[in-house]
């Protein structure tokens, strides 16, 4: 039976973790995924339920903690909430967390549409000595109360028949009334009148709902289609707040769970003056001391798992690339058509999923960390330390996971609920010095600092931990002046209650972590591989006929000689590799080189390491084998001794070495501070869902990576050091 545009919508609303999908199943017999974190449910999912006297439409909405639309899932929700033909609303509660489900509740009463609260889980309250009076509950909330256990199916007739209550009223509901600080009413005050001008239908109860909605989530993304007179007005009353020393987020969030604490201590009294095993558990891990060491210890384990654990499945992927390179190499002739589907299509796809273990590892670690309670402590104790730089306390697992990729840390910011916190992290991690570095470091260190000591340490050692300590400062410096200059805002509000500790569910987490990984290989590997195959194009074309018909003039001579089958192989794999340094001097990207040096010249570099630098833009390790081509080596990598001789050898026009010392340490900053990485620049554009902050990124980055190569290398000089 299809539904007409008279049906009844009824929303089931609630947090996540809170059997909201459950219970919308139990109701409708349908099969909406069930989920323990935000997202899970992020399509409108919507069953036919038939009450004793019609029918209505349930519709299961993402998991929201409130209606402030702090990330895309609330976005939908509030969507859902605001503009849909919405008759009445479901908010499904934990019973074990009462204060955290009350809270949505509460805004949805305050907006005066008509609202029935499903206390899930009471099974798990009474197991834990709860005793929660639902009617002085009820009569707090002016909302009918409901005991349910979803699970078990226990108390879906009576949600029914107060549901169906609720659709028997001829009007609004009486909204219920917070009196907050005099100031935030009268900011209130204000917003009113735009409002009502914005939303004439709109009842007194939604108008001033609609008002703090946009104190709180008001930003360039979120409330979509909100006038610019209304968004003009947030924007001035909240600048003026905080010139006055006031943060509104805090004024009402920390009214509301005034509130919320009061009417919950009445109608549930803590049942034991003793501290909970939970409660012990989190004395250790929330602790300054003791919380950062556990903390660490956890991380260790992640970081093992990217680097360590990840390495075969990530070896597997390369050689299974390398493998299908040379049976399409040997099965195609020689030409464009070849390299075109060997080196650009073949690469790009490789480029594409060797990201694949990492991103499915961290996904999976920060789901169990996240479902099991775990990362709403670490992101408590961390909070103290991130605030002072502008971000949030969920920063921490991105930022850390930089050190890995930073591609899946680019995509751990989903944690982050506000979009602008959001954004900051993902502009500031990248510089983290990630494991595609390390390559180049080596490389570098092993050229210029091959058997040198610094005091009593090796000056390569030196080096490297100078690059780490640098990529976590300037990570810390750039997210604090983002948070000031491009995106300007207070610090982070950072309340949450305790989620209770529950061993996760392992389909979920594969699912999810797998639903991730999709996204990403669908929607970020196809940006990933087109800008592969250009690349290509670039440091292949065009090809010079007179080099080409030289050495296979060359080889053709070879091939005559009386050599041995090895040597005379030698032979030719030494003239095909002069003969690609030569192609690639000729190419658009060898040209550009030759146009950069003297940009170049100034940070200590000349035209082959510039087309290095191009070349790296595939991925920062790529740097490597470009140089390889360059200097006619053909396969190399960090450790390749030929390679570094020949950066020892190569001199400027003016004769004067290359690579020095000094160059060298140039050399690391730059790739330490530059955006050499388009995989990155692909998942940011599908995470910020614009093109603008990865061009922003890109530049702000390639800016600072010069700046510091050119303090480090004139400064250096001038101090005596070249």
């Amino acid at each position: 039976m299809s539904l007409t545009a008279a049906t009844p919508e009824i929303l089931i609303a609630g947090n996540p973790n809170s059997g909201k999908s459950t219970l919308f199943n139990a109701l409708s017999g349908g099969s909406a995924r069930v989920g323990n974190y935000p997202g899970v449910t992020v399509d409108r999912t919507t069953a036919t339920v038939h009450l004793s006297a019609q029918r209505v439409a349930l519709v299961d909405i993402p998991g929201m903690y409130s209606l402030t639309a702090n990330s895309p899932e609330e976005q939908l929700a509030v969507d859902a909430l605001v503009a849909s033909e919405t008759r009445a609303v479901v908010c499904v509660v934990d019973a074990t967390t009462l204060q955290r489900g009350l809270y949505l509740a509460l805004q949805l009463r305050e907006s005066g549409v008509p609202v029935v609260v499903a206390l899930n889980m009471m099974d798990a309250a009474e197991r834990m000595g709860l005793r929660i009076d639902t009617d002085l509950l009820s009569e707090s909330f002016g909302a009918p109360v409901v005991p349910v256990v979803a699970t078990k199916r226990q108390g879906l007739d009576v949600l029914l028949n107060a549901v169906e209550d609720q659709l028997g009223l001829t009007s609004s509901v009486d909204a219920l009334s917070v009196s907050y600080p005099a100031a935030l009413e009268t900011d209130l005050s204000e917003l009113v009148p735009l409002v009502e001008r914005w939303r004439p239908g709109a009842s007194q109860q939604q108008t001033r709902a609609v008002a703090l909605w946009c104190l709180l989530s008001l930003d360039e993304d979120s409330l979509r289609g909100v006038p610019d007179s209304l968004r003009s007005a947030v924007q001035r009353l909240r600048s003026a707040a905080i010139a006055q020393g006031r943060n509104p987020d805090l004024e009402i969030i920390a009214t509301r769970y005034a509130w919320i604490e009061e009417q919950v201590s009445r109608a549930s009294p803590s049942p034991d003056p003793e501290p909970s095993v939970s409660e012990r558990i989190d004395n250790v891990l929330t602790h300054p001391v003791s919380g950062l060491l556990a903390f660490a210890i956890v991380m260790f384990m992640v970081f093992e798992a990217l680097f360590t654990w990840a390495e075969p499945a990530i070896g597997f992927i390369e050689d299974l690339t390398a493998a299908l390179q040379g049976q399409i190499a040997a099965a195609l002739p020689d030409g464009v058509l070849q390299d075109l589907i060997v080196e650009g299509i073949i690469a790009g796809v490789g480029n594409v999923i060797v990201f694949a273990p990492q991103i499915l590892m961290l996904f999976l670690f920060i789901g169990f960390l996240e479902d099991s309670g775990y990362l709403a402590r670490v992101a408590f104790v961390i909070d103290r330390v991130m605030k002072g730089v502008g971000l949030h306390g969920k920063a921490f697992v991105p930022l850390l996971s930089g050190f890995a990729c930073a591609i899946p840390a680019v995509m751990a910011t989903r944690t982050i609920e506000r979009r602008r916190d959001r954004l900051v992290t993902m502009l500031a991690l990248p510089l983290m010095s990630c494991s595609a570095r390390l390559p180049v470091y080596i490389l570098v260190v092993g050229t210029v600092f091959a058997g040198a000591t610094l005091w009593w340490f090796s000056a390569g050692a030196v080096a490297l931990f100078a690059m780490y300590t640098l990529s976590v400062m300037v990570t810390l410096i750039a997210a604090a002046l983002i948070r000031r200059t491009i995106l300007p805002g207070p610090a982070p509000t950072f309340m949450l209650e305790m989620p209770p500790y529950r061993w996760p569910s392992a389909q979920v987490l594969w699912i999810n972590a797998w639903r991730r990984l999709r996204i990403f290989l669908v929607d970020a590997g196809t940006i990933i591989l087109a800008m592969t195959v250009l690349l290509w194009a670039l440091l292949s074309f065009p090809k010079s006929d007179e080099i080409a018909a030289r050495y296979e003039q060359e080889r053709a001579t070879v091939a005559q000689m009386d050599l041995p089958a090895d040597e005379g192989a030698r032979v030719v794999a030494a003239l095909n590799a002069q003969e690609a340094s030569e192609q690639l001097e000729q190419s658009v990207a060898g040209r550009f080189g030759h146009a950069l040096e003297p940009v170049l010249r100034p940070i200590g570099f000349d035209w082959q390491i510039g087309v290095g630098i191009i070349g790296a833009f595939a991925a920062r390790e790529v740097f490597i084998s470009t140089l390889g081509v360059v200097f006619g080596i053909g396969e190399a990598d960090e450790e390749n001794k030929p390679l570094r001789q020949a950066l020892q050898e190569a001199r400027h026009s003016d004769g004067t070495p290359v690579m020095t010392p000094l160059s060298g340490v140039s050399l690391m900053v730059f790739f330490l501070l530059a955006c050499q990485c388009m995989s990155t620049i692909a998942v940011v554009r599908r995470e910020s869902g614009s093109w603008k902050w990865p061009v922003f990124l890109f530049a702000y980055m390639t800016v600072l990576a010069y700046t510091g190569s050119f303090l480090v290398y004139q400064g250096g000089r001038l101090l005596g050091f070249e």
